[in-house]
């Protein structure tokens, strides 16, 4: 029987591994358990298009570009192919969701995925959609064409256009970055509580997944771009479900929830480091669901 007791023990250790969470809500202190940090610099994911698609609406209302303009007119390299900015950003342009051809590890998928790859596929961009452009089909590939896209109009690497037309507007310019200071970066930690590495993100799949920031900064990103709309009405990379707007985000070992109700000005963010991401997703539809509920009389 002892040999089945110590099994059972480590089973149970392992169902009940901590998972570092952090929760914002309007008007309360951070919530963090288990080692998160709201102040320490976290893997956004796809999170990241919010910026990228909020970069685009406002460098077309500077003028730099327009929303509609077909792909090949920021991108000469790539071939007529229906596609428009703003089929990018609605995901609506048929790409398929992961750029073809990846050859990086299972264990860092996107390693391999650089700039020269990404102009590689370009050249023939009429040949790699599954759908036809107007056809809904969410693609990290189609963000990655699209950063690649702001970068060539705007005529500055991609951190700094977002950083420009968005985290500098908004104030925060130094809690959201494509490179986090050494020393402020919270990753999960394997058994033996060693950091477990990242995946490689700062290529060209950066505008679809790849930017750090801080919980309170994803706090004021939210507040300000959804319930305040201190920029405009929030951008079309935004997902939205009846009344409400919505991002997630999830790369290997983090997860993100952000949402609002921006008619009653509820909102809500979630970052944990493990786990399953849906039930990041659950945590914070719970909560905010929960918070938009009228008080028991």
């Amino acid at each position: 029987m002892g040999h089945i007791s110590d099994l059972m023990t480590r089973l149970l250790s392992r169902r009940r591994r901590p998972l570092p969470e952090c929760v914002l809500l309007p008007g309360q202190e951070p919530r963090v358990r288990d080692g998160h940090d709201s102040g320490a610099f976290v893997e956004l994911g796809s999170l990241t298009k919010v910026l990228t698609g909020t970069a685009l609406v406002q460098m077309a209302g500077a003028g730099l570009l327009e929303v509609d303009a077909p792909v090949e007119r920021v991108l000469p390299q790539a071939p007529a192919s229906g596609i428009s900015l703003r089929h990018l950003m609605e995901h609506t342009s048929g790409l398929p969701r992961l750029p073809p051809g990846l050859s990086g590890p299972r264990s860092d998928p996107y390693r391999d995925f650089t700039p020269a790859a990404l102009d590689q596929l370009l050249e023939r961009l009429d040949r790699l959609g599954g759908r036809q452009p107007g056809q809904e089909e969410y693609s990290n590939f189609g963000y990655a064409v699209l950063g690649a896209a702001l970068a060539a109009a705007a005529g500055t690497p991609y951190p700094e256009l977002v950083r420009e037309h968005v985290l500098e507007p908004l104030g925060l310019a130094d809690e959201v970055t494509a490179a986090p200071p050494a020393g402020r970066t919270l990753r999960a930690r394997t058994r033996t509580g060693a950091e477990r590495t990242p995946w490689t993100m700062d290529g060209a799949i950066l505008p679809a997944g790849g930017m750090w920031g801080t919980p309170r900064a994803l706090a004021t990103l939210v507040r300000a771009l959804l319930v305040e709309q201190v920029l405009g009405d929030p951008a079309p990379s935004w997902q939205t479900a009846g009344r409400l707007r919505w991002h997630n985000g999830a790369t290997r070992d983090a997860s993100a929830f952000a949402g609002a109700f921006p008619d009653t000005g509820e909102w809500v963010v979630v970052h944990r480091l493990g786990g399953a991401p849906a039930d990041t997703d659950r945590r914070g539809v719970g909560l905010l669901s929960a918070a938009g509920q009228p008080a028991a009389g």
